[in-house]
This record gives structure tokens, sequence and C-alpha cells, in this order.
């Protein structure tokens, strides 16, 4: 019962982000906050599929770090169509999976809005404990898209 009460405030703080306008009213400006909901399951072997489910709301469709929820944020997401451009054009594939599987350990690489997608993967499959197997096949997937979206 200690397991599943666990699990339960896991799965409760595990929340992607997601954007949402307030009410606009005459004469205030719009104001984006964030939306925290539960994340939903997606094809472990989909980069794509995952990314367009937990990525793309605050990095963008196209990675520019410019998705929807990107202004209500206080740390602008990063471009990750630049990475390797901003390591002498090499695809930084493993600090990539790192970001994914542990989080973001200084400021320059992340905020604290991006949640670490390592623990919140080990849940996705029903699992009431980690499944290594499929939280790596889901980073490595998120990462080979990652590097799919390079600028040329």
């Amino acid at each position: 019962m200690k397991c599943i009460s666990l699990v339960g405030a896991i799965l409760v703080l595990s929340l992607g982000i997601a954007a949402r306008s307030q009410e606009q009213t005459p004469g205030t400006a719009q104001e984006k906050t964030i939306k925290k909901v539960p994340i939903k399951p997606t094809a472990a072997n989909s980069g794509e599929e995952m990314y367009g489910e937990y990525c793309a709301v605050c990095h963008g469709k196209a990675g520019k770090g410019d998705g929807p929820a990107a202004s209500a944020l206080k740390t602008p997401p990063a471009d990750l169509s630049a990475l390797a451009k901003g390591n002498n054009g090499k695809f930084p594939g493993d600090h990539v999976a790192a970001v994914l599987r542990f989080g973001a350990k200084t400021p320059a690489h992340g905020s604290q809005d991006m949640p670490v997608w390592g623990p919140l993967f080990s849940l996705l499959d029903g699992r009431t404990t980690a499944n290594d197997a499929a939280v790596q096949l889901r980073i490595t997937n998120l990462t080979k898209y990652i590097e799919s979206l390079q600028s040329k």
C-alpha cells in the first residue's frame, strides 16, 4: 500500500507543461500562464511523437524555442535546432540525453521549468517500478529526433 501511495504521489507530481492564455479584459494585456497537465503516454519508438507531445509546447515545432508556452516561462527555452552549431558543428547527443534523463545542472542549459523526463518516462508504461530499458529507448529516440532538427 505504501508503494502504491508513493507511485500515486509521483504520478501527481509528474506533470508536463502546456500554455493557456488568461481571458483578456478591456485595457489589459494578454498574459500567458503555465498550466500543468498529466503526462500522456506516447510510443517509445517515436522520437517525433514524443517531441510533439512533450517538447514542442515550449521549444516549438521546429525546435527554435518558440512554442506556445515559451513566453510564459521564466527562462526562454533553448533553441534546440542550433545545438550542433553552438558545439562546433557536432550535435552534443550525450549532453542532450543527460539533460533529458537527469535535468539541467546549470541555468545556461535549461531551467527548473523543464521537467526531468527520466523519472517521468519510467512510469509511462503503467509500471510501478522504473523500467530502465524503456527509459533509455525513449531518451535515445527523442535525442535522435532532436538531432534531426539541427539547422543545416
